[in-house]
């Protein structure tokens, strides 16, 4: 069962679409979300959700996996895909819980991931933390215009329309690609470990196997083609970007 221990303190106004079939999570969820201070819309179908999320843009989308009519896998992947609505946070709420499920939601592009059943104070506070930054990303937006990019000699990348150039051709990077580089390119010269690399990217524990990062990584590279070099490797460490 679900578990209501919610916090009550109201600490947010950002807008939360729920898209879930069920009729009473989305009752129990939308109270608790809106007893935290958020606004909430809620939907039971795919179809419905990408049409609310384009009029509304939220925040965040808490999102489930199994829909009656499109997965929320293709709701995800359809989301990342619109330029307007790349910002925007997506949490994967689901009953299938396998790390296999885990990588495959972050692989189409969700942000965070929870599994039925759950605390209603753990999700508010994981929506809270997804909120917020979303929030401090269109700040960021708009105090420094809609121009910043992240660049590394031929190589350009633009984290809010979540598009990546090489040499002014814009490349298609899947979404675990282009985590991959962004947090490379936003910390420059630092190194991570595998471990980290997979709770930073993949947002999994650093205990599972360090080969999925690897394989991620010489596709990268390939991808990246004579910009491949940018991902250095750290032997006995991890991964940087290499000095331009």
């Amino acid at each position: 069962m679900v578990t209501s221990d919610v916090m009550a303190a109201p600490v947010a106004t950002e807008r939360i679409l729920l898209v879930d079939d069920e009729p009473d999570l989305r009752q129990l969820v939308t109270f608790n979300l809106r007893e935290a201070g958020f606004e909430v819309d809620a939907v039971g179908s795919g179809q419905a959700g990408l049409a609310l999320a384009a009029k509304i843009r939220p925040a965040v989308i808490v999102l489930d996996l199994m829909l009656p009519d499109v997965s929320g896998m293709e709701v995800c992947r359809a989301l990342r895909a619109d330029p307007v609505l790349a910002d925007v946070a997506v949490l994967m709420l689901t009953a299938r819980g396998d790390e296999y499920d885990r990588v495959l939601g972050f692989e189409v592009g969700a942000d965070d991931y929870v599994v039925k059943p759950f605390s209603v104070r753990e999700l508010v506070m994981r929506i809270r933390a997804l909120a917020r930054r979303t929030s401090e990303r269109r700040a960021a937006r708009a105090t420094t215009g809609s121009d910043r990019k992240l660049r590394w000699k031929g190589l350009e990348l633009d984290p809010v329309r979540h598009r990546v150039f090489v040499e002014g051709a814009e490349l298609q990077l899947r979404p675990l690609e282009f985590k991959l580089i962004q947090v490379l390119l936003e910390h420059p010269g630092r190194v991570f470990t595998r471990g980290q690399l997979l709770e930073e990217v993949w947002g999994i524990s650093g205990d599972a196997s360090s080969r999925t990062v690897d394989t991620h990584v010489r596709r990268l590279r390939e991808r990246l083609g004579v910009h491949g070099e940018a991902v250095e490797t750290v032997h006995g460490f991890g991964y940087r970007l290499k000095e331009p």
